[in-house]
């Protein structure tokens, strides 16, 4: 049987060290992509000496669309004679006035999001497609339920993204790759310290990691985490658009 292989897009984010600390004690090799490549290398020694996995990092900047050819083409040399799963996480997230002052941020937030990342999921996706085995797990987030005054270009990423996993899941299925899309509610990273945040529950990234990870175990298609957001974002997809428009939310 073929081991498997967790490629993390965005692996410096808190939910993602704990999801390849949790695959890294199953016996899962990594593959660690993101920016800060030296952080990275770090963290994927450390795990490979702790858990006896093999670990690797690689330099992916979801901006720069010229080099993720060659990141893909790396990914699949380091995947050869295993099964390949995607764990989708790289985001941008400033304040949604920052964003409407400067569209800069903006643009960098969806590409960051949505654009740099499809980028380089549907090339992969294909790669999945032909060896028929393997797994993609896409972090959206309840932001992309519906659009909200607070943070709407943000929620467009999430909700594009939304929109992705379900039309890849559909492809995919008859290949036996799975895709779950993972809808977090607030959860207490770097992202969203000192931000505006309604009064709600802030979740802990390895509680959300968990989740995802038991989520992913049983086949599921879509999960809130935690599990109460469904009923929150029931609730406000629900509201009507004349009554909606006017709550500053």
């Amino acid at each position: 049987m073929s081991q498997n292989i967790r490629l993390f897009l965005g692996a410096s984010s808190a939910v993602a060290r704990h999801m390849a600390e949790l695959y890294a004690a199953e016996g899962d090799a990594l593959i660690l992509a993101g920016r800060d490549t030296e952080d990275l290398e770090r963290t994927a020694s450390h795990l490979a000496l702790k858990h006896k996995i093999k670990a690797s990092a690689l330099s992916y900047d979801a901006l720069d669309f010229a080099s993720h050819a060659d990141f893909i083409a790396e990914v699949k040399t380091h995947a050869e004679g295993m099964n390949l799963h995607i764990i989708a996480l790289a985001a941008y997230m400033p304040e949604q006035a920052e964003m409407d002052k400067d569209i800069d941020k903006a643009l960098k937030c969806i590409n960051t999001g949505y654009t740099g990342l499809v980028s380089v999921l549907h090339p992969l996706a294909a790669y999945l497609e032909e060896k028929r085995n393997g797994s993609v797990i896409i972090f959206g987030s309840v932001a992309g339920d519906r659009g909200r005054y607070g943070n709407y270009i943000y929620g467009s990423t999430k909700a594009a993204l939304h929109c992705y996993g379900a039309g890849l899941r559909n492809r995919l299925e008859k290949s036996d790759v799975h895709v779950l899309t993972v809808k977090p509610g607030f959860i207490d990273t770097v992202m969203t310290r000192g931000m505006k945040l309604p009064p709600l529950p802030i979740a802990k990234p390895r509680t959300v990691a968990q989740n995802v990870i038991k989520a992913n175990a049983k086949k599921r298609n879509e999960i809130y985490t935690p599990f109460f957001w469904w009923a929150i974002m029931l609730i406000i997809r629900n509201i009507p658009e004349f009554i909606f428009k006017k709550l500053k939310i």
